[in-house]
């Protein structure tokens, strides 16, 4: 099949994805996905009167419970029956439904009406793609892995600051399950003078604020901003890092690992499968692990591993270009509107 090709009238295949038109706060991924989507098919962004009466082959889903999040309630429940709405459509008369899994589970709490609606969109989901091939997907359904694009280009033209020796940087929305708190407690107690730690971006809520603020307080190394960090800066904090910690109670897919490595930064993550084979991609000197919880004598450890064994050069992000995954994406596309139709075997559903 041609690229972005519907066989069944030859005319270009119609995507609307779940997310609005991008403003400057959007998350750089969907940007960029739309981009590499842009040449091989014809791409809409959602609004719901596109998804519930819009013409469109494909409805490609990312995180369905922001799609529902309200904070009226009264909002929040017609959201989420315009969603669930919207997922019917999407998943009968010979359209399909495609998710993306960014997540094992939602990073917060959701409530049962979200969960009722989360579950429908995975009972109608024609097809998966895996950010990593260890995100696990419904049995017997269409699974495709296609990894997370790197940030190279998007960061490219913004002016960079050279490394900072001994300088720990954890830079990003500020959440429960980040680890700010437990790396700030570890950094307090590293006895070494030269070492210095900065803390930027907007918390998501007033006690993770003030607990932020609390630990900060007392040690003059550590340098706060909690605050939306904008790309000029983002790029300023990232690039004078040695070493960009990001000690996520549970991480499965990071943004914020590829963004540090896309800007030639290595990073300290949690030991676990995804890292690993992320460290086996990219280079081992640029993804550096740990076991168990995170302390001071991880990051002492770490920061004396990286002056004997520093890193040189730039990750191998070759894998991550843009303009193939755009391609592999529209391949998983094509595929779910094959079998919808019946042109393709269901057989061997994951790769």
């Amino acid at each position: 099949m041609t690229a972005g090709r519907d066989e069944r009238d030859g005319a270009q295949v119609r995507v609307l994805q779940s997310f609005r038109e991008p403003r400057t706060t959007t998350n750089p991924y969907l940007v960029q996905l739309r981009e590499s989507l842009d040449p091989l098919v014809e791409v809409e962004t959602f609004s719901w009167p596109r998804a519930l009466r819009g013409r469109y082959d494909v409805l490609h889903v990312h995180w369905p419970d922001a799609l529902v999040a309200r904070n009226n309630r009264l909002r929040h429940w017609v959201a989420t029956a315009a969603f669930a709405a919207t997922v019917l459509q999407a998943s009968r008369r010979g359209r399909v439904l495609v998710r993306t899994a960014h997540n094992r589970v939602p990073h917060a709490d959701v409530d049962r009406p979200t969960r009722w609606v989360m579950a429908l969109c995975d009972r109608r989901t024609a097809a998966w793609i895996r950010l990593n091939d260890h995100t696990p997907t419904r049995p017997g359904v269409l699974a495709h892995t296609v990894l997370h694009g790197d940030y190279t280009a998007w960061f490219a033209s913004v002016p960079r600051s050279e490394a900072v020796p001994g300088r720990l940087v954890h830079v990003g929305l500020i959440k429960p399950y980040k680890g700010a708190e437990e790396l700030l407690s570890a950094f307090a107690d590293l006895g070494d003078p030269g070492a210095s730690l900065v803390v930027a971006g907007r918390p998501t809520s007033p006690a993770l604020r003030d607990a932020v603020e609390s630990l900060a307080a007392t040690d003059p190394r550590v340098h706060i901003e909690l605050k939306h960090i904008d790309d000029a800066d983002l790029v300023a904090w990232v690039t004078s890092a040695e070493l960009v910690a990001l000690p996520y109670r549970s991480m499965h897919n990071s943004g914020a690992v590829l963004l540090a490595l896309s800007l030639g930064r290595p990073v300290l993550v949690p030991d676990n499968e995804v890292n690993a084979d992320l460290a086996a991609e990219v280079g081992q000197v640029w993804v550096r692990r740990y076991d168990g919880p995170l302390t001071t004598e991880v990051l002492a450890a770490a920061l004396e591993d990286l002056r004997a064994h520093p890193a040189v050069g730039a990750p191998d992000l070759s894998a991550r270009q843009w303009p193939a995954l755009g391609v592999q994406t529209v391949g998983v596309y094509e595929e779910a509107l094959a079998r919808a139709a019946g042109r393709a075997p269901a057989a061997e559903v994951a790769r």
